[in-house]
């Protein structure tokens, strides 16, 4: 009985602070910021700006706001003097929603069994309640893409916003693309389990043969419009009419070379490349294939010994000077995929400058993930989704977010570890 009530003890404590933010209705009136500094997104900066939205759209960008007041007398007034307001951040390549705690299998719904799940949706599986969205938010996060994990062919990913009550609120572009984890041809050494040379992946040819036969299968089915419906197959079909991308996970210059190699042969075109550790060695080619790029975790080692130990940092730049479109993203740990802004700011230290570095996590990505026609920079038109931070977004020490809006949306910005932080601070200043 002393255990019982501890149990519900503890329940009750998880669920009084342990809540997320309640999902707030649509914009019911039109909204005016001014006096800011607007990093539009494409590159360019509007000093003493401003910027109008309605019913979620964006509907005016400018500077010289006090000549313009007039035209925005039925508008809510928010004068946001001496802060930088920019477009929310995009965070492709993410299980945000999907996981929760890494350690606790019931808070894990990334991966399914089997190694081509070309039928799995990531969509369904997206958890609104989820504690980690909203310490995303606070860092300016607004859309991610949620992705499935797992062996060869993962599944399908959707774009999501950071808001909504369950997945259909949340939705923004449903079933972008399938990803693809090329298999690996020649493990490196581990010294950690007492292997010191290179050794050749025994299973590679099987699995790359079991990889070509489901592509030709996908290929006859799409062509011969069966009507008995087979569900991998099915979610293959926007593959080859072009509607859907392929995104291929691969680092190494092997993996990049034949992935793409085996893709074009079927005649698909639409690829993305993500990861891509050894892009460097590989300019070329990405160059001529003419491939966009999602560069991962700018804060590592180099992958190869006799690199430059900083050319993970140079790299988005590198390749921006060669005419490739670049993306940044921060998968791996949970945790670790906030920092996105701030891999930018690496990046931007290292020769791409802060205009640049910003449209690699806003405009670049959304123009990878296909949704650079409604986000990814401030132009009318296109939705609110909008940042409002008091310092510099892509800088740790002074980025500090007071308001953000999701289609129009001003969203709630607390989460458990804002929480705690107010509580503690309090606690500590008295």
């Amino acid at each position: 009985m002393k255990h019982i009530l501890t149990y519900i003890l503890l329940l009750f404590f998880f669920t009084c602070f342990s809540q997320v933010p309640e999902p707030v209705g649509d914009q019911l009136e039109p909204i005016v910021l001014y006096n800011a500094t607007i990093h539009v997104g494409n590159g360019e900066v509007i000093t003493d700006g401003y910027i109008a939205f309605t019913s979620g759209k964006i509907t005016h960008v400018g500077n010289n706001y006090s000549s313009l007041e007039s035209l925005f007398t039925s508008h809510k007034k928010i004068d946001v003097s001496n802060k930088n307001i920019y477009p929310g951040l995009i965070l492709p390549n993410s299980k945000v929603g999907l996981e929760d705690v890494s350690a606790v299998r019931a808070t894990v719904d990334h991966t399914e069994l089997g190694d081509i799940n070309s039928n799995i949706r990531s969509l369904i599986a997206y958890n609104t309640d989820s504690d980690m969205i909203a310490t995303y938010r606070y860092n300016g996060i607004l859309i991610s893409q949620v992705v499935p994990d797992g062996d060869l062919i993962t599944g399908n990913s959707s774009i999501m916003m950071m808001e909504g009550w369950n997945w259909e609120d949340a939705a923004y572009k449903i079933d972008d693309g399938i990803h693809i984890k090329w298999p690996t041809k020649i493990f490196p050494p581990n010294p950690w389990r007492g292997s010191t040379d290179f050794k050749e992946n025994p299973d590679y040819s099987k699995i790359i043969d079991k990889l070509n036969k489901f592509l030709i299968d996908s290929k006859s089915y799409y062509e011969s419009n069966n009507r008995t419906i087979n569900l991998k197959l099915d979610a293959m079909k926007g593959v080859f009419s072009g509607s859907k991308k392929i995104f291929i996970h691969a680092n190494t210059r092997e993996q990049i070379i034949e992935s793409v190699q085996t893709f074009k042969k079927y005649g698909i075109n639409n690829l993305v490349l993500v990861g891509v550790n050894d892009a460097f060695y590989v300019i070329d080619f990405i160059k001529e294939n003419n491939l966009p790029v999602l560069l991962n975790n700018l804060h590592r080692v180099p992958s190869r010994n006799h690199a430059d130990v900083d050319l993970p940092y140079k790299l988005p730049n590198i390749l921006h000077k060669e005419g490739i479109l670049v993306g940044l993203t921060a998968s791996g740990s949970l945790h670790g995929s906030r920092n996105l802004p701030f891999l930018a700011g690496t990046a931007a230290g290292y020769g791409l400058g802060k205009n640049v570095a910003l449209k690699m996590i806003t405009l670049n990505n959304a123009k990878i993930l296909g949704i650079d026609d409604i986000t990814g920079s401030l132009e009318v038109g296109k939705d609110a989704n909008i940042v409002v931070s008091s310092g510099d977004i892509l800088d740790m020490m002074t980025s500090k977010i007071s308001s953000a809006y999701i289609t129009g949306r001003e969203i709630n910005l607390d989460s458990k570890q804002q929480i705690l932080y107010d509580r503690f601070k309090r606690k500590y200043s008295k």
